[in-house]
């Protein structure tokens, strides 16, 4: 995968276009791809995604994800699609598991995110990664990167307990990694050559304690493995949460500072970082990042509706390339984008292209 200096993508969701309006459900999307106009509908929004964003000039593109349906949070299909579709959890949505040890505004984005209960054996079930990258990718000529998650480890910290073998979060985290993992290894057979592991539970230690860190990274090194080896480009996504518009406070609040030092060893290329908006507070921080690590960095503010101008994306991809070389640095969103309006969305992608663009020449003199 030959990319520019300075290569722009997006980290995964995108707002559906507005006649794009059937829900999957729960449903396998093979199912539901049965009626005609469903899966005509499906592949041409995916279409009109993609356009979007070869026209605002992105170097890598995303299917948008419209196989997330429209569940609370905005993005709560992040969470759900997976749920959903793996054997072994109950299909309604319950109280957060943590939700009575949650102050302010968190107690609200635990409640739009839910809890799920575990029942039985988890099993892997008709998620279709692979199908999906294939509907996108036969629609345009730019690197597909696959989007998958919410991860294992983040999946697990939603779960009551209730039957089955699976008894607390550490042992259902490893059986849903064999999940993910299996739904790679089918995504770089299919030929995608860029996936992004999301998984915010890399915040999970700044409430559970220090051991935590050690479970993280073995269920990422878990997740991912066999995808570098197979050469495909590997990404981990953790940002500051993302209910519609709105960070988590609790388990964020020591930062990257304080937690990403502590997955240095994880086995994956890139880590895709939240820092438009906090006007790139932090940045320093990569400047300690491995030399065998990438950072992709966010460049746009995702939790607000104003379109950055192309001269403040620039500014703050100069504010990261104080600390770490350009080569080893990917630009993109702070997190997905499903929450916002399509037009704003677009407008922000054409200012992270154009802001780069710039970048590229001063530092082509």
């Amino acid at each position: 995968m030959k990319l520019p200096l300075l290569p722009t993508t997006m980290v995964g969701s995108y707002p559906r276009p507005d006649w794009f309006r059937y829900q999957l459900e729960g449903r396998d999307v093979l199912e539901a791809f049965k009626v005609t106009h469903v899966a005509e509908a499906y592949e041409d929004a995916t279409g009109a995604v993609l356009r979007d964003q070869e026209e605002a000039g992105l170097d890598v593109v995303a299917d948008g994800q419209m196989w997330f349906d429209d569940y609370h949070m905005g993005i709560g299909s992040f969470l759900w699609y997976w749920l959903e579709r793996i054997e072994g959890f109950g299909k309604e949505k319950l109280a957060h598991p943590r939700r009575a040890k949650a102050k302010g505004t968190d107690v609200w984005s635990l409640d739009e995110a839910g809890g799920v209960a575990v029942r039985g054996e988890i099993k892997r079930g008709p998620v279709r990664m692979a199908h999906l990258f294939r509907l996108a990718q036969k629609q345009t000529t730019r690197p597909v990167k696959a989007c998958v998650g919410a991860g294992p480890a983040q999946l697990s910290t939603l779960a009551h307990f209730e039957s089955g073998p699976i008894k607390d979060r550490y042992q259902l985290s490893h059986a849903l990694a064999e999940v993910f993992r299996a739904e790679i290894a089918d995504l770089v057979a299919a030929g995608c050559g860029y996936i992004q592991l999301e998984d915010l539970g890399a915040w999970m230690p700044t409430l559970s304690g220090d051991k935590d860190f050690a479970w993280v990274t073995e269920v990422v090194n878990e997740t991912l493995a066999g995808a570098r080896q197979k050469g495909a480009r590997t990404a981990w996504h953790f940002c500051f949460g993302n209910a519609w518009g709105n960070k988590l406070h609790g388990m964020t609040q020591p930062g990257y500072r304080e937690v990403l030092p502590r997955y240095h060893e994880v086995d994956v290329d890139e880590f895709v970082l939240d820092f438009a908006c906090r006007e790139m507070v932090d940045a320093d921080i990569l400047a300690n990042l491995p030399k065998n690590k990438r950072a992709a960095v966010g460049c746009i503010d995702v939790r607000t509706l104003e379109i950055e101008p192309p001269e403040q994306i620039a500014e703050r991809i100069r504010k990261v390339l104080k600390y770490i070389d350009a080569d080893r640095v990917t630009l993109t969103t702070d997190c997905g984008m499903k929450q916002l309006p399509r037009p704003v969305a677009k407008q922000k992608l054409k200012s992270l292209a154009a802001g780069a663009a710039l970048v590229r020449r001063e530092l082509a003199g």
